[in-house]
């Protein structure tokens, strides 16, 4: 079937996710989140976008942006590729990193607006990771709160709420239903990963997978089950380096 065309923003602003492939991990460790957000800056120059929100998640993307001077399919051509090269290189890994298409949503009132940046916002909270917005650090809620970079458009949020009420409007839990992919997996506990590889190998040991193709069928499912790399590894006595590979 051929793919559905992308419907078009009015307003130029669109809710974006970007996801990894298989649902892939594509963030390890706190470098990483601060190099795609160092991506996500550097081609704000070069593409003319405006970045309203983002927060990124163990294996997706949430960005909120106004389109410029390129289309939004280049926007995230650029991003992406940036952030795959750079990723790769760093853990000595080859071919995609990304799902190749990317969900969008156009974002056409002001109403809509304010109800996608709280969705944004609010995705580590509702997914547990926190208990308090402004204590995820790779969102740009705290961004509005203490103005810590100029990669974000503040003013258009604050000229239709002002701060007071834009903090007391994000804090308010509500079950808003945007832009989401239902099929989206949450980085899993130790505890709930020790009883996961305890029932894959199913009576057996670690050291029991003895060829690279039973490595590699048992690292992959652990990968998809949302383990990341350094997780697997602490937890089987695998090394990084070889959880990497797969």
């Amino acid at each position: 079937m051929p793919r559905q065309a992308r419907k078009r923003s009015e307003s130029g602003i669109y809710h974006i996710i970007l996801r990894g492939i298989n649902k892939q991990v594509i963030f390890e460790e706190d470098e990483d989140y601060k190099r795609f957000i160092e991506t996500i800056k550097k081609y704000k120059t070069v593409s003319g976008y405006t970045i309203y929100a983002y927060c990124l998640m163990s294996n997706h993307v949430h960005l909120l942006i106004k389109v410029g001077q390129e289309d939004l399919d280049l926007i995230l051509k650029r991003i992406a590729v940036s952030y795959v090269y750079w990723y790769n290189w760093k853990y000595g890994r080859t071919g995609h990193l990304f799902q190749d298409r990317f969900k969008s949503e156009p974002v056409d009132s002001d109403e809509y607006f304010l109800t996608v940046l709280r969705y944004i916002h609010q995705n580590p909270l509702k997914a547990r990771l926190c208990d308090k917005l402004e204590d995820y650090q790779y969102s740009s809620y705290r961004d509005y709160i203490y103005k810590r970079n100029d990669l974000l458009d503040y003013s258009f949020a604050y000229d239709i709420l002002g701060k007071t009420d834009f903090i007391t409007f994000n804090r308010e839990l509500v079950d808003e239903k945007c832009l989401e992919f239902n099929d989206g997996i949450k980085r899993i506990s130790d505890k709930e990963g020790q009883a996961l590889i305890k029932d894959m190998l199913n009576g057996r040991r670690v050291e029991d997978l003895s060829t690279n193709q039973e490595k590699e069928i048992f690292i992959k499912e652990l990968r998809l089950k949302g383990l990341s790399i350094r997780q697997i590894s602490r937890l089987t006595g695998i090394s990084v380096g070889i959880v990497r590979k797969f």
